[in-house]
């Protein structure tokens, strides 16, 4: 461990690296227990499946809307400033949660949700340059990879937390959000007064300088001209099943309750996604990443077939496989996706990839409304996500 925390001068980053690895598992922790608000706003202010969706809507709106803002912050004042303004803004939108918690107002809870979003996004677009910083050059891969995988924890914790106390006998949707606001401000706090390494941002090097793709020929480039509805169409599919699968769960098997629905999304759907994403890792080191994607966006689709047409145990088993085959699909993808770009075009080309997350607002409202009769039904939406991601794998190297 310590000697992928360590630079070519001896110095060690363990300190900041773990701090900075915490910021993974929170926004992981962040979006799972989105899933548990679905279903518990349906119950307790009786609302429908769709528009239970503009929870998941509000968040990743607020990614598409702060992504641009926050490059532009973390370009004039740096990435530190990006991490402790994405935390304070984390931090006041999950204690807003508490006076929400008396007011029970889904607008009040949209708002809340928001903010959270606007903190995320910033969080994103700034961890992952400073894990890659913090040791040599050679293991920045190595570490940030160790830092995702805590991403895939959070993914597990939120809804089980969510399962056990907001669909719990107490119900209390508060005590989650104050408890998570209060440590996300205090590593906020930590944060400002942290030395952490500079980040280069510089783009160009000596061997690229003749060629560098400028901004207005990025969308000339085939695999980033396609790979951005690739990645909208991946987030809308993970958020959409997200979102959902407490509902399908407990239709598809009546003597399944919410909050045992939300335990197996914990540990059966997003403990498949951690370990896909483990094992993903290992198996692309001797297979090509299009060959990846075809094949888990492939084994996705046939997976949703199955949730659809099934129902009972097979339907239920086939929803937690597609977490196995969806788990390396995010990253691939946008790795993929700017490969042909070279020099200050990769930053603008990333920014739009982070704005192709508002995917992810778009289908919970559009599963919901296929689904208010049947829930089921409202998984042709991820399939047909599903069935773009593997054409897109298939013709990349044509």
């Amino acid at each position: 461990m310590s000697s992928i925390v360590r630079d070519s001068s001896g110095r060690n980053y363990l300190v900041p690296f773990i701090l900075v690895t915490s910021l993974f598992f929170l926004w992981g922790f962040a979006h799972g227990i989105l899933d548990v608000l679905n279903k518990h706003f349906q119950d307790v202010l009786v609302i429908s499946k769709a528009r239970s969706g503009l929870v998941q809507a509000t968040v990743y709106g607020g990614y598409f809307l702060m992504a641009l803002p926050a490059g532009r912050i973390i370009r004039r004042w740096g990435y530190r400033t990006g991490i402790v303004l994405g935390l304070v803004l984390y931090g006041i939108g999950a204690l807003m949660f508490v006076p929400g918690a008396r007011l029970m107002s889904f607008p009040f809870f949209l708002l809340c949700l928001f903010v959270i979003g606007c903190g995320l996004t910033c969080l994103e677009t700034s961890a992952n340059p400073y894990a890659t910083v913090l040791g040599d050059r050679e293991s920045a891969v190595r570490r940030l990879n160790l830092a995702q995988s805590f991403n895939g924890l959070g993914w597990i914790a939120g809804p089980l937390a969510g399962g056990l106390i907001i669909l719990g006998e107490d119900s209390d949707i508060s005590l989650p959000y104050a408890v998570i606001g209060c440590v996300v401000l205090v590593l906020g706090l930590v944060f400002s007064r942290l030395r952490l390494p500079s980040v280069d941002t510089s783009d160009a090097s000596p061997e690229d300088e003749s060629g560098n793709t400028d901004r207005k020929s990025i969308w000339k480039v085939r695999t980033f001209r396609y790979g951005v509805p690739a990645l909208f169409f991946y987030v809308a599919a993970q958020t959409g099943i997200n979102s959902f699968f407490i509902n399908y769960v407990t239709e598809a098997d009546s003597g399944i309750g919410p909050q045992t629905a939300a335990l197996m999304l914990s540990f059966g759907g997003m403990g498949l996604f951690m370990v896909g994403r483990l094992l993903g890792t290992v198996i692309m080191e001797k297979l090509h990443p299009w060959k990846m994607i075809l094949g888990c966006a492939a084994g996705a689709s046939v997976c949703m077939v199955l949730t659809i047409l099934c129902g009972g145990t097979s339907g239920i088993a086939a929803l937690c496989a597609t977490y196995l085959f969806e788990s390396v699909m995010f990253p691939t993808i946008f790795s993929m996706a700017l490969a042909d770009i070279r020099g200050e075009g990769t930053k603008t080309a990333s920014s739009y990839l982070i704005m192709s997350i508002v995917g992810g607002a778009v289908s919970p409202v559009l599963m919901g409304l296929l689904g208010e009769a049947r829930m089921s039904a409202g998984f042709v939406l991820p399939l047909m996500c599903f069935i773009f991601i593997a054409i897109y794998a298939a013709i990349y190297k044509r």
